[in-house]
């Protein structure tokens, strides 16, 4: 039975350690979020109106990030949600899962036909942890309700494991082509960018998210939940987001909370979650 007034779930997978932002940012939208564990199984598809999958590191991304979670009974109901057309938001390592389990790109029904691998940047690889540049392309993904086409984001990234990449050599531009990569890195005075230090992973084409053809599970390395207050943005940033920061001590402490870049994508998950046929 369908639960009426759904509230969406943030899963929590061992390892996992941005539960509690993510859910804090989704409850400032005004969604009632409840973070539940990796071993509750049997009433989610019908209980909750979407799903995030936040960053950390399940399972010490042992064998590779987010391959052991993808295997997850768990899984198997929020794919069943997937196919219903319930939202599904997977963040870096919630990404990584989600790409695992073959519900991003999802072109093919159950195959697994992209990957995440080790970071690759000049003269070496590893962890990254930074902030970047994205630029929005509209689509079919949720998250073209709130963001426009071309606008510009700052939001940081935290990974080892995040550049998207395909044994297929044309899958990308297919997937370029349907609007199924909404989010690219970029240079920050606008356009997206291939290229380090701009695309900070190699990422084929500078593709920061990707989605399924439906635009109703979306896959994003960026932390979205780790810019969602203004004092958040580094002033450093060259974006009109950091300038916003201007005079912010001298406003009291509420402006230090008022709502950052990454509280523009969390919004537009917010969005397609109350549209809820219940």
């Amino acid at each position: 039975m369908i639960v009426k007034n759904r509230p969406v779930a943030v899963v929590q997978f061992p390892g996992v350690n941005c539960e509690f932002e993510t859910a804090r940012a989704l409850r400032r939208l005004g969604l009632r979020a409840e973070i539940i564990r990796w071993n509750r199984t049997g009433d989610l598809v019908d209980r909750y109106a979407g799903f995030v999958l936040p960053g950390g590191f399940s399972y010490q991304d042992r064998v590779r990030g987010g391959a052991i979670a993808s295997r997850e009974p768990v899984m198997g109901e929020i794919a069943e949600a997937a196919a219903r057309g319930t939202p599904i938001l997977g963040i870096c390592n919630g990404a990584q899962i989600l790409v695992e389990a073959g519900l991003v790109p999802g072109t093919e029904a159950g195959r697994v036909e992209a990957a995440l691998g080790p970071n690759r940047m000049p003269g070496r690889t590893g962890y990254h942890c930074d902030w970047v540049s994205l630029v929005h392309a509209a689509g079919p993904s949720f998250l073209s309700r709130e963001l426009r086409e071309g606008e510009n984001l700052p939001l940081p990234v935290a990974h080892a494991e995040g550049r998207f990449l395909s044994e297929d050599p044309d899958l990308f531009e297919r997937l370029r082509a349907a609007g199924q990569i909404p989010l690219f890195y970029a240079a920050p005075e606008g356009g997206a960018a291939a290229e380090y230090p701009f695309c900070p992973n190699g990422s084929a084409l500078g593709a920061a998210a990707i989605c399924n053809p439906a635009g109703n599970v979306v896959a994003m390395m960026p932390h979205p939940e780790r810019a969602a207050w203004l004092h958040q943005v580094p002033a450093h940033l060259p974006s009109s987001w950091a300038g916003e920061k201007e005079g912010l001590p001298e406003k009291g402490a509420e402006a230090l909370f008022a709502p950052g870049p990454g509280l523009v994508v969390l919004a537009a998950f917010a969005a397609a979650a109350r549209e809820d046929p219940s």
